[in-house]
């Protein structure tokens, strides 16, 4: 017991402390999704950022001096997006028979997320630099807080948004597929990563690695083209 109160000492003195939080309550998430047998309920992220939080709340610990102790799994999401390049050779014959219609529902998934996100919005009265934060919500995080901050956005919210879609889209992408009776684990995982990014490519790896390789195709390809479509459709927002 000495030996682990030693070690909360040290670590809370550090800024490792909270990179551990966030490892341990990781950790933790994923053992709990995996004894519901990978529930889509049971998302191991959504898990992990309650627990996160809650450890935050309780200690009355401010943001900034989490992200000053978790900033490196911040830095991974590079890496880590890059290595999605890997399944991608593996399986490069399957991806260019599909490659047509790939790309046709590239431009309609894309299309559809961001011109119903921001249509909706307007509907609302919801006020411009909210929009513009809003905008790229259905793009990987460190795509959509680059295309916020350089229209103008704050960044913040929308890494909140990016991932409320991504939970969201993780969470419901495998019963709609069954209840769609979709079995094409290509067109799965492409549906998983256009809507809910990288968030919905773990879970397509859950379940496939040819679902995983496609949401991940997808996940880089709708960063690519929203982040070229959005400057436009919010110039014609007035």
């Amino acid at each position: 017991m000495s030996g682990e109160f030693a070690v909360w000492v040290y670590l809370s003195r550090t800024p490792l402390l909270w990179l551990t939080v966030t490892l341990v309550s990781y950790l933790a998430a994923d053992r709990i999704s995996a004894a519901t047998g990978r529930s889509p309920l049971a998302n191991p992220v959504l898990i992990a950022v309650s627990l996160t939080a809650a450890v935050l709340a309780l200690t009355g610990t401010p943001y900034a001096d989490y992200f000053q102790g978790a900033q490196f799994v911040h830095f991974l999401l590079g890496p880590a997006t890059v290595m999605l390049a890997l399944p991608l050779y593996e399986h490069r014959a399957t991806v260019m028979r599909a490659l047509v219609p790939m790309l046709a529902a590239l431009t309609v998934g894309c299309v559809v997320a961001l011109v119903s996100a921001v249509g909706l919005a307007l509907l609302l009265g919801v006020p411009r630099p909210i929009i513009t934060a809003l905008s790229p919500k259905s793009i990987t995080s460190g795509v959509a807080m680059g295309v916020s901050e350089t229209l103008g956005g704050d960044p913040t919210p929308t890494a909140v948004l990016v991932m409320l879609t991504g939970v969201t889209g993780a969470i419901l992408v495998t019963p709609l597929m069954n209840a769609l009776r979709i079995r094409d684990m290509r067109a799965r995982g492409f549906a998983a990563g256009l809507a809910a990014h990288g968030v919905g490519t773990a879970r397509a790896f859950q379940v496939s690695e040819v679902a995983g390789t496609f949401a991940g195709i997808a996940m880089g390809l709708n960063a690519l083209l929203t982040a070229l479509l959005v400057p436009l459709v919010l110039s014609l927002v007035p």
